[in-house]
C-alpha cells in the first residue's frame, strides 16, 4: 500500500469519510470541514503510522491531501 493510499485510510476513518472522495488535491479543512483538533489527531496518526515527526511550523503547510503525502514521503525514514 503506497502512502497515498495509507493517508486516504486514516483520513476515511477518522474524519469518517468515503475513501473515494479523497483525492491528492482535496483541501482537508475546505473540504472535509476538518477542525484543528481533527489536524491534530491527524497528525499525532500520521507520526504513529509512519514513524515521524511532524514539527509544529509544518502542520501549517498540510492543507491537501497531496501535501501530506508529500510530507510522510519527505520524512519516513
Amino acid at each position: 500500500m503506497d502512502t497515498f493510499e495509507k493517508i486516504r485510510a486514516l483520513l476515511a476513518e477518522q474524519l469518517d469519510l468515503d475513501p473515494e472522495k479523497i483525492e491528492m488535491d482535496s483541501d482537508i479543512m475546505a473540504d472535509f470541514e476538518a477542525d484543528s483538533l481533527d489536524i491534530v489527531d491527524m497528525v499525532m496518526s500520521l507520526e504513529d503510522e509512519f514513524g515521524i515527526e511532524v514539527p509544529d511550523e509544518a502542520i501549517e503547510g498540510l492543507r491537501t491531501v497531496g501535501d501530506v503525502v508529500q510530507f510522510v514521503d519527505s520524512h519516513k525514514a
